[in-house]
């Protein structure tokens, strides 16, 4: 067993080997209400949870996931588990494990390394999630997927059925590696439906970056100069919900249609330098390294207020700034002040981690209902095909657009809405290119 440096820092830890190492199991009944009050809020989910516990189609299948263990999270390991699964469990950021949740699934039997601030042990955790091999993969960033990949090859290319990744940072990395023939075995491009990056990574990442800032800083959005780095769906989602509450809104990009959509939705477009001089709060969403450096900070307005929500730290370039800051203190729980030469003051929020997980509670459990219903119903297709002896090509696999229609079919019933169909002459219609006008 790995001596945990957090010890020292954040007490003892609540831990059975080979089945979990969490906080402190003392908070499970705090995490189960929790958990209780996102179920309330995931119907498509437990639509599928119900549906399929009876019959138990993963059965035999072990699932490893790797993705923030947050409420909604929890939701999704108890569907799988009821749906047959054993299921291991490590988080997919070092600072965005809710401890009180960990707790309760470690009680509940899920086998759960995961507690909030295991920077140092956060490969540690991935790896003690594999110790009973996978069939199946769950990811969020593609870590757990690139740990079995380059630790475990054999395993990968020999044993593992499938995975899914949630994230576009996720699916980037493993196109990559697809293209280099290093993928060993098919992943379901889980964040490519509409259903997840229309809803979670715009409206999801959109309201709870914005609850973040204001946890960490209480800061009046309203007259402020938002600017958010990268306007992809992620960045789109955080630009409209900060105009929305009245600031100035400024979009920095390096893609030409993507700054074309930011002006014609009201935002000030600049570059990265331009807008280093003018902004008050800045929100990096880009999925790529450095893109807040040295000469950006050395040219914010005293008092800036600096975070990410993009999947990794790297965004912001947190060496420089320690480099050319002359002092540091902590002003309140994930808000840093750096004091410049120049006596400027940038305050950096959640260590450059995602702010939205880091200082508040992630998305809404409503749009992660439908998020998590891909992922469940994704690993049910490799599940289902592998036990009837078939083989899914190994690549990574876009989502049909069947299920992805049957997500938000099911979302809308759930909300008591309906929606016209097509009749029979329409669909004819649409399908006849001898059709004049």
């Amino acid at each position: 067993m790995t001596d945990y440096p957090q010890k020292a820092e954040q007490g003892t830890f609540s831990e059975v080997p080979g089945k979990y190492c969490v906080k402190d199991i003392n908070l499970a009944d705090e995490g189960r209400l929790l958990i209780d009050w996102a179920e309330s809020r995931m119907p498509v989910l437990m639509y599928l949870k119900e549906k399929y516990s009876k019959a138990k189609p993963f059965a035999g299948y072990k699932i490893a996931g790797c993705l923030h263990v947050t409420k909604e999270t929890a939701v999704l390991i108890r569907s799988l588990k009821a749906a047959g699964a054993e299921v291991s469990w490590s988080g997919c950021n070092p600072l965005s494990t809710n401890d009180a949740v960990a707790a309760a699934l470690a009680e509940e039997g899920i086998d759960i390394y995961a507690w909030y601030g295991n920077h140092n042990d956060f490969y540690w955790c991935i790896e003690r999630s594999i110790d009973v091999p996978p069939h199946l993969t769950l990811d969020d960033g593609c870590d757990l997927i690139n740990t079995v990949h380059e630790n475990y090859i054999d395993l990968a290319k020999n044993f593992v059925v499938g995975g899914t990744e949630e994230t576009t940072t996720g699916i980037q990395r493993l196109r990559s590696r697809e293209k280099d023939n290093k993928l060993y075995y098919p992943v379901f491009a889980v964040n490519d439906t509409e259903t997840k990056w229309d809803f979670d990574n715009v409206y999801g990442t959109g309201q709870s970056t914005i609850d973040g800032i204001i946890r960490a800083t209480s800061v009046l959005i309203a007259g402020k100069n938002f600017v958010v780095v990268g306007h992809g769906h992620c960045g789109s989602g955080v630009a409209k919900r900060a105009k929305g509450l009245g600031a100035n809104t400024i979009c920095t990009e390096v893609k030409a249609s993507a700054a074309l959509k930011a002006t014609l939705e009201g935002h000030e477009v600049m570059t990265m330098d331009e807008a280093a001089k003018t902004g008050d709060i800045f929100v990096t969403a880009t999925g790529v390294k450095d893109v807040i450096r040295k000469w950006h900070f050395e040219n914010m307005r005293d008092g800036a207020i600096v975070c990410n929500t993009g999947h990794y730290d790297a965004e912001i370039n947190i060496p420089e700034l320690e480099e050319i800051a002359v002092s540091k203190r902590t002003i309140r729980p994930n808000c840093e002040e750096y004091t410049l030469s120049n006596g400027n003051h940038i305050f950096l929020l959640a260590q450059g981690r995602l702010i939205n997980l880091s200082a508040a509670e992630g998305h809404p459990s409503e749009v992660m209902d439908m998020s998590f219903a891909n992922q469940f119903m994704a690993h049910l297709k490799l599940a289902e095909n592998h036990s009837s002896g078939g083989k899914f090509p190994v690549e990574v696999i876009d989502i049909p657009q069947e299920q992805d229609e049957f997500v938000a079919k099911t979302k809308l019933e759930m909300m008591n809405m309906q929606i016209d169909e097509l009749t029979p002459e329409q669909i004819e219609y649409i399908s006849d290119y001898n059709a004049g006008t």
